[in-house]
């Protein structure tokens, strides 16, 4: 995470992580979701069965949230550190889903646990696409913990490592460009074409993240009695079998760190897939569901101290100034 020094933005990404521990996602009126509705209403004027169209609607919804929270950013800096941590914190809050990840993770391993397997399919779609009805509890199980690894990198380690890179401005781009891949960036037939930009930019944000990610895994693995060297060599082994670059590398970590086996038949609206073996070991249960969780928080932990030691120590922008960066680097 290579960011400027910026004490007001390293005291934004503390509020924010803060907020979203106490807090979680509001359950209404969330940013995200507004967002959401929006894209939505937007592709209904934009929607065509090709890849240009979709990179359209990719650029103007990106680009519209790109240039407010750069002029944002900008006017916050000139008024002072405490309007740059007052700006930081509120996109932090707002672009953070972990504490809600590992409150549904808990969740689903009670239900689970206590053989509640109609609630646990109710659940389901709140972590991952998949096909709730055609899994039986281990099955759910393995899909949740899958669920887990991948969206600790998506829902904290990513959107902390554009907050460290680029402030604001890299909190809100990256939450938009991953919010649109969930909407559009899957391989249904209506979305083969159109999807492509936005599974593509997403592939792209969160490629440095997802390997910061797998080496928080690693670190982390023995808080929750699990193996670091076991975390890297599945890493090393199997991540690249993937289907995605970046899913494999923390799927394939969660696997290791943790001792189990993760990947093969895996049924989703669009179709069954076939995904890789990561990790070797036994298939999960209960209990390392429940690891999965103490795991995640633990990397979620790790990469919020890393994201504010990073902004609060790094290099001093050339204009000389912590709290304002430089006009080159914009």
């Amino acid at each position: 995470m290579l960011g400027q020094r910026s004490p007001g933005r390293a005291t934004g990404v503390a509020l924010g992580y803060l907020a979203d521990a106490a807090f979680g996602d509001p359950r209404r009126g969330h940013p995200v979701a507004l967002f959401g509705r929006t894209a939505a209403a937007l592709e209904r004027l934009t929607y065509a069965n090709r890849r240009d169209a979709g990179a359209a609607h990719v650029a103007i919804l990106v680009g519209a949230l790109l240039g407010a929270t750069v002029a944002a950013d900008r006017a916050a800096a000139r008024r002072g550190p405490q309007w740059t941590a007052l700006l930081t914190g509120l996109a932090t809050f707002t672009v953070l889903g972990g504490t809600s990840l590992a409150r549904t993770g808990a969740e689903m391993s009670d239900r689970v646990g206590g053989t509640d397997l109609a609630g646990a399919r109710d659940l389901l779609p709140s972590l991952c696409g998949r096909d709730p009805a055609s899994l039986d509890a281990a099955g759910i199980t393995r899909a949740a913990l899958e669920s887990m690894a991948e969206n600790t990198s998506d829902a904290t380690v990513a959107p902390l490592f554009w907050g460290a890179v680029a402030g604001a401005p890299g909190l809100i781009v990256y939450r938009a460009a991953n919010t649109l891949d969930a909407m559009i960036g899957h391989k249904s037939p209506r979305y083969l074409r159109f999807g492509w930009a936005a599974a593509r930019s997403d592939d792209v944000l969160n490629y440095p993240a997802a390997r910061v990610a797998g080496c928080l895994v690693a670190a982390c693995a023995p808080v929750v009695g699990g193996s670091a060297r076991g975390a890297l060599g599945a890493w090393r082994r199997d991540a690249r079998r993937h289907p995605s670059p970046n899913a494999g590398v923390v799927e394939a970590s969660f696997a290791g760190a943790l001792g189990v086996t993760l990947g093969g038949a895996t049924q989703y609206a669009h179709g069954l897939e076939i995904r890789p073996t990561l990790g070797h070991g036994r298939d999960p249960d209960v209990a390392d569901l429940r690891r999965s969780v103490r795991l995640s928080r633990a990397v979620q932990a790790a990469a919020a101290v890393v994201a504010i030691a990073v902004l609060a120590v790094g290099p001093i922008s050339r204009g000389g100034r912590s709290g304002r960066p430089s006009s080159r680097r914009r």
